[in-house]
């Protein structure tokens, strides 16, 4: 990742913590259940510990590493969790040690070529990698056309090149394991229009739009997409695609 990405993900850590949708416990079930062992676990890219708490309920020790400092500085302190400033290219674990590697919805900005060979370094025998994504948000016609329009049109050219591989749900991305074919369970939620809304703003090429523009992209399809949505609340679904391997 770049540090320029760096940069822009520190701005938008404090949307992260409040805005991104919550991993199915069921989906963390299911690679929990493909390790033979559950002493240590290593979550690249953990942002502000999404996931991490639930991956604690299941590992003796998790260390959980982002590069941005903002992220880990708003992420909640678990027993067993240790948090640290750091990317996927290198962590302080010894050799051998690690019995699942697993990141959600960050391997895409990942060198991937350098994080497998870390991976080597610190997989203990049998250990399982685990990556996945979630793609658009899915609702009703109406709302997935605006918010489709909001993505290929409004954010056209703002998109760092990493965010392809999420298009083509992780089946393009580097993966140097001996592979299992798994289907995960989707990310869903029960959202507010104000939940969506903030959830739009959190993705990265917003903040691109923004440096370009001097305007919040969500403002250019907020009045369109609260016409649709409607009053109240929504059943919201994303697409989640999963690439799990073991490290020969």
């Amino acid at each position: 990742m770049s540090e320029e990405i760096h940069k822009r993900f520190d701005r938008l850590a404090d949307g992260y913590a409040r805005y991104r949708p919550v991993c199915p416990p069921e989906l963390v079930l299911q690679i929990s259940s493909a390790c033979s062992r559950h002493t240590q676990a290593w979550e690249p890219g953990c942002g502000s510990g999404q996931i991490t708490h639930m991956l604690a309920e299941h590992f003796q020790h998790v260390l959980a590493t982002d590069p941005a400092a903002s992220a880990i500085e708003r992420a909640p302190q678990c027993d067993g969790v240790r948090f640290s400033v750091g990317d996927a290219s290198h962590c302080d674990l010894p050799n051998h040690s690690v019995n699942l590697i697993v990141s959600a919805q960050a391997a895409h900005w990942f060198d991937m070529q350098t994080f497998s060979t870390e991976v080597r370094r610190v997989a203990a025998d049998g250990a399982v990698v685990a990556v996945w994504c979630y793609d658009r948000p899915r609702v009703t016609g109406a709302i997935d056309e605006v918010v489709d329009h909001f993505y290929f049109e409004v954010l056209r050219g703002c998109w760092d090149d990493g965010r392809r591989h999420i298009d083509t749900r992780y089946s393009d991305l580097v993966f140097p394991f001996d592979e299992r074919q798994v289907e995960s369970p989707n990310y869903t939620a029960t959202w507010s229009i104000d939940d969506m809304l903030g959830y739009l703003g959190t993705w990265s090429a917003g903040d691109t739009f923004y440096e370009q523009t001097g305007r919040r992209a969500v403002a250019e399809i907020e009045a369109q997409l609260r016409s649709v949505w409607g009053m109240g609340i929504q059943e919201v679904q994303w697409p989640t695609a999963m690439r799990l391997g073991v490290v020969s």
